[in-house]
């Protein structure tokens, strides 16, 4: 290092007025490359003595970290956040098990009492029916949004804003007093005496057939919506050029537009059916026994109101936690055109960060 030191030091610009020679020069143009010379052989490089870069095909020497330690980072932080939170958690989870005004006990006889379980079935059924006619009815009502006619256009609007203007509550009382309104309701020829079917309005709507109707009509209004956002999410790029490729258009709507649009449609479409669960609850207005009806007439009989609200809050969070799982597999299946590689299961994460953990310890040891 003195060498160089002593190279580049002989090699300082001549006094004023004198120029330099042409050996000070070159030992000026020489001096930093013998000194990186020097500097990278002395690290194991392959560089040549005499500077510049390594001829062609010259293997290249990798560096050995064998000898270094694996230290995990740091995150101090981090672990103080997860520490507070954890401190929270538990100390909400024993306030719950050791008040005891919760009565336990109660709860834990009527979480799979034969009456609650039937309302809890009624709830499901409920669900299921008018989700799968409200997105039926919600995806007719989009494209009718999306087509080319007016009329069309007016009256898918027109439903969309009536239903989304309207509370719920008050729909199913609509539906459920409809026979007020219309004492029979038939079928046949309009503005003409021809009738094909005809019957008594009260024989038509019962409970169960105004909480369906009320229930199927105020979903497909916000499916309509999902949907129709979801379509118009896709690339309007991609229908040209498969138009172009000659593509027929059921073709085009079934494997381009829709496998996309669905990347758009689930997480609403789920947070609605999650709604659509809850939502079960306002039909015990019409004293159809569903599971919040049923919970009611045991705790006005028992005068166990809290343990009993608690049963019913139970059972819709098991049911909103299964139907998440549901939405999370889901997404993660559309999600296949989206991104190179799939999102980690919450267990495959788990997996992965003890892995990760084991094998660091290990190297630290």
């Amino acid at each position: 290092m003195s060498s160089a030191t002593s190279r580049v030091a002989q090699a300082r610009p001549a006094p004023t007025g004198e120029p330099a020679t042409t050996a000070e020069a070159g030992v000026a143009a020489a001096a930093p490359g013998q000194a990186a010379t020097e500097t990278a052989s002395a690290a194991g490089s392959t560089l040549p003595s005499g500077g510049g870069l390594p001829p062609e095909g010259t293997p290249r020497v990798a560096a050995d970290y064998s000898s270094y330690r694996v230290v995990a980072a740091k995150h101090p932080w981090r672990w103080v956040g997860t520490a507070a939170v954890a401190l929270g958690v538990l100390a909400v989870a024993w306030s719950l098990a050791t008040n005891p005004r919760w009565e336990w006990g109660v709860v834990a006889q009527w979480f799979t009492a034969q009456s609650v379980v039937n309302g809890l079935l009624e709830t499901l059924k409920l669900t299921a029916i008018s989700g799968i006619l409200g997105f039926v009815l919600g995806f007719i009502l989009a494209l009718m949004r999306l087509s080319a006619s007016p009329l069309l256009v007016s009256v898918s609007w027109t439903f969309s804003w009536i239903f989304r203007s309207t509370p719920l509550l008050v729909q199913l009382l609509l539906w459920y007093n409809l026979g007020y309104l219309y004492e029979k309701i038939s079928l046949g020829i309009p503005f003409t005496d021809v009738r094909f079917f005809e019957v008594q309005t009260t024989t038509l709507i019962s409970q169960f057939a105004a909480a369906v109707l009320g229930l199927t009509l105020n979903q497909a209004a916000y499916s309509a919506e999902i949907i129709r956002g979801g379509i118009l999410s896709v690339d309007q790029g991609q229908l040209e050029a498969a138009a172009a490729l000659g593509i027929p258009a059921w073709r085009r709507s079934t494997r381009i537009v829709l496998p996309q649009a669905m990347r758009a449609i689930l997480p609403t479409a789920f947070n609605e059916i999650i709604g659509l669960v809850k939502g079960t609850s306002i039909v015990y207005v019409l004293a159809y026994s569903e599971l919040f009806y049923t919970v009611q007439v045991i705790y006005n009989r028992t005068q166990q109101v809290l343990p009993l609200l608690l049963v019913a809050t139970l059972w819709y969070v098991v049911i909103t936690s299964v139907l998440s799982v549901f939405q999370y597999y889901i997404e993660r299946h559309y999600s296949k055109g989206a991104v190179r590689n799939l999102p980690l299961t919450p267990l495959q994460k788990a997996r992965k960060f003890f892995a990760t953990h084991a094998v660091t310890n290990r190297k630290s040891l």
